[in-house]
């Protein structure tokens, strides 16, 4: 028995503590806050720098707009990733062990696989923004969630759409060569197109040869040549924004010009950095992608706030990355409103029970299923047209019509 304590004070003393303990999963005891700390991992450096700065954007609007609307307090913890999954798991370890009640990020789908299983193992839950491999949700996980279109739904949303953009332009394009990333993201993608186009009845073309490629590849010129080579009508491309950026100056070295080029469900052509490279080659692009919803009293909110923050940006090149980090940080706040407690179990708990109906994002309300992930999410079809991504499908959101086929890069 411990000097200057009876055995009565002794044992009440132990239990404390065991009870304090049996809150905490795996051995992780903190003090209860009336703040919630987040930390937040992006690639803000490597392949991916534009998609986490992006992503950081909307992060940044969280801490002010969540204060005034849920009255919760949050602090930021900020993590690069460097677009590396090695770098992404030790940040997520540092994290917790820094005393993050939960993680958002991270916009990479290797990434948030590493993440996730570091996160099973510590006990501490963690929103995914932007992350589309189906697998990252099917692994039986309980501390993970994901407010993001799997890429199955993603490519069958994207497949969609194509059919809408061929009714309304009374096109029929017979033939397409599938170029993509083969990181984490792009296979996903393949796979999913692997699986869900054979399927499908009401599309016109076949697809004539795939074509994979490094994202950080420095120069496409073979692999264009030989997507030339199969004289598709359009160009399906799955990229990331860098790489698209080459893709696209390639295609204008070697005068190629296809009906169009169509990206089934991922980022890249609509952002900022493509058409300040671009200029008027960014035209006509078009991208099938999770969008968000402009007549939302949520949506209008983000802008404003934006505004303010970025006087020199528009929300518009930024939309998906801002709203879905966003909508990932207010995910962990309203639970954390709900619980009233950062005890892992409890918030995640809380999680799990999520039900918000004012968003930014198309879809309809944010509930996880028992997988944790929501369905639901919608997507628009967005084409670059006057230098801005334009809603052209649609037709109730749209903002203008869609083109296709593109008229000629030489002619415009």
């Amino acid at each position: 028995m411990t000097r200057g304590m009876n055995r009565r004070q002794f044992n009440k003393a132990l239990a404390a503590t065991a009870a304090t303990t049996a809150l905490q999963p795996f051995g992780i005891v903190r003090a209860q806050s009336s703040k919630l700390k987040v930390g937040v991992l992006l690639p803000r450096s490597g392949v991916q720098s534009f998609f986490g700065q992006s992503c950081q954007k909307g992060a940044d609007l969280a801490p002010g707009l969540l204060k005034e609307m849920l009255g919760v307090d949050i602090e930021l913890m900020n993590a690069d990733t460097e677009t590396s999954v090695d770098t992404a798991r030790t940040r997520a370890e540092r994290l917790i062990q820094e005393g993050a009640n939960v993680l958002v990020g991270p916009f990479d789908s290797g990434a948030a696989g590493a993440i996730a299983q570091v996160c099973e193992q510590r006990g501490v839950p963690f929103v995914i923004n932007i992350a589309a491999a189906p697998q990252i949700t099917e692994q039986g996980y309980k501390f993970t969630f994901r407010n993001f279109p799997t890429s199955v739904d993603l490519v069958r949303n994207g497949l969609g759409l194509m059919r809408d953009l061929f009714q309304a332009t009374r096109t029929a394009p017979r033939s397409a060569v599938f170029m993509h990333v083969n990181d984490t993201f792009g296979q996903a993608n393949a796979k999913a197109i692997g699986a869900i186009f054979p399927t499908l009845n009401y599309l016109p073309f076949k697809i004539v040869d795939t074509i994979s490629y490094d994202p950080a590849a420095k120069d496409l010129t073979v692999e264009v040549s030989k997507a030339k080579a199969t004289n598709a009508d359009f160009l399906l491309l799955v990229c990331r924004v860098n790489d698209g950026i080459i893709l696209r100056r390639e295609m204008v070295k070697q005068r190629w010009n296809p009906m169009g080029i169509i990206a089934p469900g991922n980022p890249g052509m609509y952002e900022d950095q493509f058409y300040k490279a671009l200029g008027r080659l960014s035209e006509y692009c078009i991208s099938n992608v999770p969008w968000y919803d402009p007549k939302s009293d949520l949506a209008n909110t983000i802008e404003k706030a934006f505004d303010r923050q970025n006087p020199k940006d528009k929300l518009m090149f930024h939309a998906l990355n801002v709203g879905y980090t966003f909508e990932a940080l207010m995910i962990a706040a309203d639970a954390f409103k709900r619980a009233k407690t950062t005890a892992p179990r409890e918030l995640a708990e809380a999680i799990r029970q999520t039900e918000i109906r004012n968003r930014m994002m198309l879809g309809g309300p944010i509930k996880f299923n028992a997988k944790g992930q929501v369905d639901g999410n919608l997507s628009a079809c967005i084409q670059n047209l006057n230098l801005r991504p334009t809603v052209v499908l649609p037709a109730a959101a749209a903002e203008a019509k869609p083109v296709f086929p593109v008229p000629d890069y030489r002619k415009t």
